[in-house]
């Protein structure tokens, strides 16, 4: 619903890539702001400022080099779109931390987790060390 995972990716992906790179993210359906996913991100001093949940029909540019889904409804829908698109699918399992109940620190936990699984998946997918090419 492009409300958690793929809103906290891009914005982190917007803080380690560089400027030239396009990054948007949206989801299969619309969905309602996340106020953990704006917590999680202060705690990291980034906020999604005025941007809110979209939809694939949201998005203005059609064209993409790259499509990552975090859920499998995501990847499914990715895939059937672009199947006659000269465009790559890669498919990050993310969990859902609107799963996980309990205390506001239990939850907060399970955002927190997935926030640095999708930094560190960023990194490792499109930040290479010096002198070495991402793949």
């Amino acid at each position: 619903m492009n409300a958690v995972r793929s809103p906290m990716a891009e914005l982190l992906a917007r803080q380690l890539l560089p400027a030239t790179t396009f990054v948007a993210s949206a989801g299969v359906r619309g969905g309602e702001r996340d106020p953990f996913v704006d917590a999680v991100l202060a705690e990291d001093g980034l906020s999604l400022g005025e941007r809110h949940p979209r939809t694939l029909d949201d998005l203005e540019d059609d064209y993409f080099d790259l499509i990552v889904t975090l859920s499998p409804e995501a990847h499914h829908t990715a895939l059937e779109l672009t199947r006659s698109l000269a465009v790559d699918v890669e498919y990050w399992p993310m969990p859902d931390p609107t799963d996980v109940g309990g205390t506001r620190e239990q939850i907060m936990a399970a955002y927190r987790e997935v926030r640095e699984r999708l930094k560190a998946r960023i990194g490792r997918r499109f930040v290479a060390p010096e002198g070495k090419k991402p793949r």
